[in-house]
């Protein structure tokens, strides 16, 4: 079964993500560069990043960027302070107040009108934070995607932080361009000169390295737009038979079960609010976010180990007729083959989101739909495995979330 229309619906998708992608970069590239180095001010004077927002799908982004930042995966790159904010601890105006400090950075994630970000935007600046949101919501720094598709802006914006998290580095190479906590240069210096090929000796020149850092934004924004256009349309046949079986099971009562590590358990957050929480008047849809009890999770990882952390869950609430949704940048994480292989086990359907070049779960044929992101960075993979994502959630549906 081929969903109708889903052919061409495909290419209209990947069409509108490119353009958006570069007119929003192009546009925007001078911005990011100029904020990297007033981030990587607040963190040489021991600021923090904080990031908040109060919808499911922002929720997703708040642990996408804090983990990032806590725990990079680029070699060279060290770990930054960041704490995420949500839904959870109650008022995000509240919270902000007991949690922000002078020097800190508020990151707010939400649309226009949203109240409780907004709120919290003024608490953080009241404090002296540096505020950044990608909305009109009363922060200093305002980066709005050109897209009604909330989708597409999510993933743009998800492509922004990424950038951020990156670029924020170069500034520490150059310890003569930021000032400590008294003032003067900061002595702090990383190790990851390698990973900017723009970078240049400009200990003291500071628009020399922003000009560096912005070719650097539009460079990365291009791979990723490349890539997330390889994703859909590499993976054409992959998508519309899986947005074609995922829809019977929804239609015929069944729930899906997503999962992932890290960055990728924030994609599954993502998916699972997309479903239970659709944009544009669609159908609410049975999904279950098995990353998101921390009680289950600390429980098995402690008293089994972390391989068992997807597979006892499946065991607990998987049946007959349900589908796994799996997120893995390499292909190969333990805990997600275990999952899939209990999932076989039992009959359930299973799609897979996977990077690099399939790893294990693409070689041994552990999900019945595997969608192949060729990379290896892992920032880029997971932007293009957002996209995908995305677009399996329309085709289910057969129509546009169009505006919020």
């Amino acid at each position: 079964m081929i969903l109708a229309g889903g052919v061409g619906r495909l290419e209209e998708l990947v069409h509108e993500r490119a353009d958006a992608n570069y007119r929003f970069f192009a546009a925007e590239a001078d911005r990011i560069a100029r904020l990297c180095h007033r981030m990587a001010e607040r963190f040489a004077r021991g600021g923090r990043l904080v990031a908040f927002g109060w919808t499911p799908a922002a929720r997703s982004d708040v642990r996408h960027v804090a983990v990032e930042f806590v725990h990079p995966v680029i070699v060279g790159k060290r770990a930054l302070p960041a704490i995420g904010l949500s839904r959870e601890g109650g008022s995000l105006a509240a919270q902000v107040a007991l949690v922000a400090e002078p020097d800190d950075i508020a990151l707010g994630f939400g649309e226009k009108d949203d109240a409780e970000v907004a709120d919290a935007i003024r608490v953080a600046a009241e404090r002296g934070c540096l505020t950044v949101a990608f909305a009109p919501l009363g922060a200093a720094s305002e980066f709005r995607p050109p897209s009604r598709d909330p989708f597409i802006r999510q993933e743009l914006v998800e492509t922004l932080y990424h950038v951020l998290w990156e670029l924020v580095h170069v500034f520490f190479e150059h310890r003569g361009l930021l000032q400590g906590r008294e003032g003067r240069a900061s002595r702090d210096v990383g190790a990851s000169r390698f990973l900017y090929p723009f970078l240049g000796e400009h200990e003291h020149d500071l628009e020399a390295v922003v000009a560096d850092v912005r070719a650097s934004v539009l460079l990365k924004s291009a791979e990723t737009g490349a890539l997330r256009t390889d994703t859909l349309i590499g993976n054409q046949a992959q998508l519309l038979g899986a947005a074609a079986a995922l829809r019977r099971v929804f239609d015929a009562g069944g729930q899906l079960l997503a999962l992932g590590n890290g960055g990728s358990a924030t994609d599954a957050m993502d998916a699972v609010a997309d479903f239970r929480d659709p944009p544009g008047g669609w159908p609410a849809r049975r999904a279950l976010d098995l990353t998101e009890d921390a009680a289950i999770l600390t429980a098995l990882a402690n008293d089994i180990g972390t391989d068992a952390l997807f597979a006892r869950q499946i065991i607990a609430y998987g049946r007959p007729g349900d589908v796994v949704l799996a997120f893995s940048t390499s292909g190969d994480s333990r805990n997600v083959v275990e999952a899939l292989a209990e999932a076989r086990r039992r009959g359930l359907m299973s799609v897979a989101l996977v990077g690099y070049g399939g790893g294990r779960i693409l070689a041994d044929r552990l999900a019945d739909h595997v969608l192949v992101t060729r990379s290896e960075h892992i920032p880029r993979i997971q932007e293009a495995q957002a996209g995908a994502f995305h677009a399996l959630r329309e085709l289910i549906e057969g129509g546009s979330p169009g505006a919020p």
